[in-house]
């Protein structure tokens, strides 16, 4: 049985096996793992990863795709094949607590919901290993000051601890994509690496800062922060978003307007 990669599903293949094989050493799965792929395609990381595990849940949305990976992965362990959309599973219906183990090549088109879809998570997550557009890859582990660092950057940064493992050539995939990808390595940090009154806050701050990215902070966060709250926490507001720390974020979002917070974010 043999699957075209359907364009409106974002698929891209990995067929190079020299590339599942680093997947999976780098995933180090282990039997009893509770571990979920986002997207099966053609089982060719599907199938090294239920050998390993004994057991796999297989989110996949092309339904066409279920019997495909019965047959060629089926044999090798207990395979769950969920016809879902990832944007929209309820992840703590898999695995209690800090137990569960996410992997999976993500469609471009949607690799940015699917990732804050996954922070949303973070508590039911042990890792994540995702196969991402460099592009992204980078944006996630950017830093302040540079060109990528933005709104995803910061809220990642705030969930997870994010490593960058290996970059992914075109010529690893069918069909090929116009872009390169990195492999990437997830995991929900044991406490916030910063203290805000609620992720919506922090959501919210960030958000409207790089909403205006070029405007200096006293204009973009004018609704949110007043002067006395850059006084509080002891930030310029003549300064720009892409300046700012995850720490400094967070400062702001603890003395952030709270009426205005919750209205923004509804």
């Amino acid at each position: 049985m043999t699957h075209c990669p359907r364009k409106r599903f974002g698929q891209h293949f990995v067929r190079d096996a020299g590339v599942i094989a680093r997947m999976v050493s780098a995933i180090r799965p282990r039997r009893g793992d509770v571990m979920v792929e986002i997207g099966g395609g053609d089982g060719a990381l599907t199938c090294p990863l239920l050998a390993a595990c004994g057991a796999l849940v297989v989110l996949e949305i092309d339904r066409d795709l279920t019997p495909l990976l019965k047959e060629r992965c089926g044999p090798l362990g207990r395979l769950t094949v969920r016809q879902a959309d990832a944007l929209r599973f309820d992840f703590s219906t898999l695995g209690a607590a800090g137990r569960l183990r996410v992997a999976g090549n993500l469609p471009y088109n949607i690799a940015t919901p699917l990732l804050f879809r996954l922070a949303a998570a973070a508590g039911r997550l042990r890792d994540a290993h995702v196969l991402l557009q460099r592009e992204v890859a980078e944006r996630i582990a950017a830093e302040p000051g540079g060109r990528a660092y933005g709104r995803l950057s910061v809220m990642l940064q705030w969930v997870f601890a994010a490593t960058p493992l290996f970059e992914v050539a075109p010529a690893a995939f069918e069909p090929r994509p116009k872009v390169h990808s990195t492999f990437m390595r997830l995991c929900p940090h044991a406490a916030p690496p910063a203290e805000v009154p609620s992720p919506r806050a922090l959501a919210t701050v960030v958000g409207a800062a790089f909403g205006g990215r070029r405007k200096k902070l006293r204009n973009s966060l004018r609704r949110i922060v007043d002067a006395a709250g850059f006084i509080a926490a002891d930030i310029d507001p003549a300064r720009r978003a892409e300046t700012l720390s995850l720490p400094e974020f967070a400062a702001l979002a603890r003395v952030a307007a709270v009426d205005v917070v919750e209205s923004a974010a509804q």
